[in-house]
């Protein structure tokens, strides 16, 4: 139920106003996007995790080859995680994939292969927060749930003039609160859609463009000169910056060796080249490192090529090398020798995507 606080800060909104500019604008001008052809709750669903941290230009591509792919909810529950990671390759945040994946298995499983429109049911499914949820059960069944993002929390903040720091979660609920108040309870997946649409092409983060709002009548932080003020949000903590060698293995055939990483943690069961912490080991004892963990006698080139990639909260710095294996035979089970055009077909991070390029 929404608390004290959240009735206040609407009590002054005209409602049913509000509701209206905001769907009347939104139905009028909104982007021509793949996934509002329809309101198939899949293609909802897999549009939402994919635009989760990434920009709407860089997803719409990779949306079409996914549903192409991977049509329905059976064809994706069906198919290799590594294909689905190879689906995703360049996406980032490869967690999303697989959480979609297993959570698509269990609806196909659990629910005869329908996305569950019951609010419970769904939110129990892996990777479906708060935000998903809402966004599937209001744009895809037209059920009035809150959807509370970036977009919509900046929005909000202005036009209600809450400045708290929405990097908190009490904060957010607060927001969900009230839009349980606001939002249309006759088109429920216009309003939502709107608020989200509203925060990417006008209500920006810098420079609002306050003079093309559909609701600058309704938004208290403009009328009080302060939409360059909101919202409110902590600092994140800088980024640690790990340095990595990373070694390109040739063997006498051409084939390069590479690596799959553990199915837990940054970037579980990608692919990459061998690679080691500076901290953990020098260049100077690389080659023997590199016998002991893949039972390879190697030359190493001790020219390097740098490579930079930044993460959410961290950044590599590889010092890649060429290297040649002299003797041995392979001995890591989590490791393989392929060719540079199988290369191709195996899921690399964006980091090793670039050294890849470099081998192309």
């Amino acid at each position: 139920m929404p608390n004290d606080q959240a009735n206040k800060l609407v009590e002054n909104v005209k409602i049913e106003q509000f509701q209206n500019d905001l769907i009347h604008w939104f139905e009028k001008e909104q982007r021509i996007l793949p996934w509002r052809k329809d309101k198939d709750p899949y293609k909802v669903w897999v549009s939402e995790i994919m635009l989760q941290q990434t920009k709407v230009d860089t997803v719409i591509p990779y949306f079409k080859q996914f549903i192409e792919k991977f049509p329905t909810l059976s064809d994706l529950a069906d198919a290799e995680e590594q294909e689905v990671l190879k689906a995703w390759e360049g996406l980032g945040y490869y967690s999303r994939a697989r959480n979609l994946q297993n959570a698509v298995r269990e609806v196909v499983t659990s629910y005869n292969s329908k996305v569950p429109s019951e609010t419970k049911q769904l939110g129990s499914l892996k990777g479906v927060g708060p935000y998903t949820k809402g966004a599937i059960l209001s744009i895809a069944y037209d059920i009035p749930e809150p959807a509370v993002d970036g977009n919509v929390m900046r929005v909000l903040s202005r036009i209600l003039l809450i400045d708290e720091d929405i990097a908190k979660q009490s904060v957010r609920n607060l927001f969900e609160q009230c839009v349980s108040q606001i939002i249309s309870k006759d088109n429920p997946s216009a309003f939502n859609q709107g608020l989200m649409e509203l925060g990417a092409v006008i209500c920006t983060p810098r420079t609002p463009n306050c003079l093309l709002c559909p609701v600058q009548e309704h938004c208290q932080a403009y009328e009080a000169g302060r939409q360059d003020q909101l919202p409110v949000k902590s600092k994140k903590k800088k980024q640690k910056t790990i340095p990595y060698h990373v070694f390109v293995i040739k063997d006498s055939n051409g084939n390069f060796l590479i690596e799959k990483r553990s199915e837990k943690g940054l970037l579980a069961n990608m692919w990459q080249f061998p690679m080691a912490p500076l901290d953990e080991v020098d260049l100077e004892h690389s080659e023997e490192w590199l016998e002991q963990i893949y039972g390879l006698k190697v030359n190493v080139n001790r020219n390097s090529n740098k490579i930079k990639h930044v993460f959410s909260h961290i950044i590599w710095q590889l010092d890649v090398y060429d290297a040649s294996v002299v003797r041995g035979e392979l001995s890591n089970s989590d490791a393989v020798f392929v060719s540079l055009e199988k290369l191709e077909e195996y899921p690399f991070p964006v980091p090793h995507q670039k050294i890849l390029k470099h081998l192309r």
